[in-house]
């Protein structure tokens, strides 16, 4: 494997990689943000905290509960890109 198309194949993963970690919180956000706005709209009540208090607190467990998933796939990322740049170096 030549440095080109490591450096091509590691670019592709990060971009995967970043649409899987930024996931979870992107997810909570736009169910909560749907939730409050459906709430909202019943309700007539149009507060902008309403909006932002319970969105900061849903995005904060998210990012709470896939810390482990999201750490574990940086990390193996991580070392995949160190090891193999070293092989790639070496050779």
């Amino acid at each position: 494997m030549n440095v080109t198309s490591y450096i091509t194949q590691i670019t592709g993963e990060a971009i995967l990689l970043t649409i899987l970690v930024s996931a979870p919180s992107i997810i909570a956000s736009l169910v909560i943000g749907l939730s409050v706005a459906l709430f909202s709209a019943t309700t007539q009540i149009q507060e902008q905290t309403l909006s932002f208090a319970p969105k900061m607190v849903f995005i904060y467990l998210a990012i709470v509960v896939s810390g482990g998933w999201v750490g574990g796939l940086m990390f193996k990322f991580g070392s995949k890109c160190f090891g193999e740049f070293y092989l790639i170096k070496l050779g």
